[in-house]
């Protein structure tokens, strides 16, 4: 059995795609900062016949985020997929002419450290069972600079331009990296950008292997 890894458990996106990956046959592994929620969600897939376990960490300390990374994989099996999408703080997400130099330094630890630290992590297990996923989740002003929010434009630009490079390199060793953009709100009433949509979609990412970056549903003009 192998492992989906997901940093940045949550109840909406995160438990979902930790239900997708879980029911398929995967073991899940659930990173968040809060211990405690990670024990509610354990206890929910528990109750679903997934096999689960919370590692609490924070992606802005990548000793904290390598350590559980490599204590999912020693516990629960090689990670074959891994899932990044923590979602960003408020204080991210200041006016372009309103961020300093200072400002942007959490914004491209959250979304470049994190990101680096994580697949480093995770690499040498997959390279050594000859497959695996990278799936990256990122809201529209990763692809679509937002002058309201620059930390944000800023960092995620600067993770796509990572993902990107982790597509191309590592194709040759049958490890897919690929990034999903959400342009609006993750809502359970939406067609396509509810969690349930989007966990499926991240499926079938896995599962399809075509191409770099995807949409949950058309950019609005």
């Amino acid at each position: 059995m192998t492992t989906f890894a997901l940093i940045g458990a949550g109840p909406g996106l995160g438990l979902a795609a930790a239900r997708r990956f879980g029911t398929a046959g995967h073991s899940v592994a659930l990173i968040s900062r809060n211990a405690q929620r990670l024990d509610s969600l354990t206890a929910e897939l528990a109750d679903d016949g997934i096999k689960a376990r919370g590692f609490a960490a924070d992606v802005l300390d990548t000793e904290s985020l390598t350590a559980a990374l490599y204590a999912a994989g020693t516990s629960l099996g090689t990670v074959e997929i891994l899932q990044y999408s923590p979602v960003p703080r408020a204080d991210f997400m200041k006016p372009v002419l309103d961020t300093g130099a200072d400002d942007l330094d959490a914004p491209l630890a959250f979304s470049v450290k994190g990101p680096v630290t994580a697949v480093n992590a995770v690499l040498p297990g997959m390279r050594e069972i000859g497959r695996g996923t990278l799936l990256f989740v990122n809201g529209s002003s990763a692809v679509r600079p937002n002058p309201n929010v620059a930390g944000t434009s800023i960092a995620f630009a600067a993770e796509s331009a990572y993902a990107r490079m982790l597509h191309d390199t590592l194709a040759p060793q049958n490890i897919h990296a690929a990034q999903l953009i959400v342009p609006g709100a993750i809502r359970p009433d939406s067609e396509h950008s509810s969690p349930g949509a989007l966990a499926q979609r991240l499926y079938d990412i896995h599962g399809e292997r075509d191409g770099f970056r995807h949409y949950s549903e058309p950019l609005p003009d």
